[in-house]
């Protein structure tokens, strides 16, 4: 898939991303309205366990039961959710389970607790390499993991991924730790093109043109250019408008001024990029309704929202990025099976480990 951006008028859900839930939303009875919260569950109503933020999961469950009538139990937790799934087994009350990445997403396929979705809907709208190789999941919403620099950076000196390994950047590269999703998933991708031993060179060479100890999140790295410690930072592309419209914090957007974003390998294989995604967990009691509720999050009316909430980019083809994020240019997309990259991250925390990144 040749992923083109292109501008869309951002609809009613635009930066909805932005308004605060009234309450967090743990083992909590959604009505329409979404604010309304409930200590006894209903008949048929969907049970969510989530790693995504309730923030951003609220204008999809707000829009769906308004739709339909249908109500929502959201039990989010940014870990954990896969011990719980276990210890619970069987008697588990969840119906779907949404994820923030796809080690994550992964990692709850393979205790077998995922269902095959076998939806013709769900494979007409997002591209099988963005989907389980045994269809136990779909992904929902995309981000690239791009390569953010400062004004000293000239255009065209970093073209991939791999020219970070240049002694030219020695001391001028900041990142999180490599042991976090985000760069595993990435370190995973090279595995795939490259073989774990150019990979891990690859890692070698990036941990000794670091500027500091990684560290900090993605957020930490752009904070970083701004100050001066360094000139290049890997970071995932939605953290770019986080920033840059982050009226609570402005100092962060004066971090976002001080980026340049640079999309990579678009000369050969395209830029790598993660998601997010959704199962229905087996033994759920409201299979039916669960995977009406999966295949719209991949409807155009869906994917919309993922496209105007958080800065990310969705996988339905059909349907275009937002204009903000439009305007940070146009990539086509590693196609990469996602599965790949899943199963490949526990060999790239591995080199991880060995390298110190």
């Amino acid at each position: 898939m040749s992923l083109s951006i292109v501008p869309k008028m951002s609809d009613s859900f635009s930066r909805m991303g932005k308004i605060a839930l009234s309450a967090a939303l743990i083992s909590t009875s959604i009505a329409v309205g979404f604010g309304v919260e409930s200590n006894t569950a209903h008949a048929g109503d969907l049970n969510i366990y989530s790693y995504r933020s309730p923030i951003l999961l609220e204008p999809f469950l707000t829009k769906y039961t308004a739709k339909t009538g249908t109500r929502f139990n959201v039990v989010h937790a940014p870990q954990g959710l896969v011990t719980r799934l276990k210890s619970e087994g069987s008697a588990t009350k969840a119906d779907l389970v949404l994820t923030v990445d796809v080690s994550r997403v992964e990692e709850l396929a393979d205790t077998g607790l995922l269902d095959r979705l076998n939806s013709p809907v769900i494979n007409k709208n997002v591209p099988a390499h963005l989907r389980d190789v045994s269809d136990t999941w779909t992904a929902l919403s995309l981000r690239a993991r791009i390569v953010v620099a400062s004004d000293a950076v000239k255009d065209g000196e970093i073209n991939r991924i791999e020219d970070l390994v240049d002694p030219k950047w020695k001391g001028r590269i900041c990142t999180r730790k490599g042991s976090h999703v985000y760069n595993r998933a990435l370190l995973a991708s090279l595995i795939a093109h490259h073989g774990e031993e150019k990979a891990e060179t690859w890692a070698q060479s990036l941990v000794s043109n670091l500027a500091r100890k990684p560290q900090g999140n993605d957020r930490a790295q752009a904070k970083a250019i701004w100050a001066g410690e360094c000139d290049v930072a890997i970071m995932n592309s939605y953290y770019f408008g986080k920033m840059k419209f982050n009226n609570k914090q402005p100092e962060q957007q004066d971090w976002a001024k001080a980026l340049t974003l640079m999309f990579l390998n678009q000369d050969d294989r395209g830029q790598h990029v993660n998601i997010s995604a959704g199962g229905i967990v087996k033994t759920s009691d409201n299979k039916e309704e669960a995977m009406a509720f999966l295949e719209w999050l991949t409807s155009d009316e869906a994917q919309q929202i993922y496209a105007s909430v958080n800065y990310e980019y969705p996988v339905n083809p059909a349907v275009p990025a937002d204009n903000e994020v439009a305007s940070w240019g146009q990539f086509k997309v590693d196609q990469l099976p996602i599965s790949t990259i899943a199963k490949l991250s526990p060999a790239a925390q591995i080199i991880i480990d060995r390298t110190g990144w």
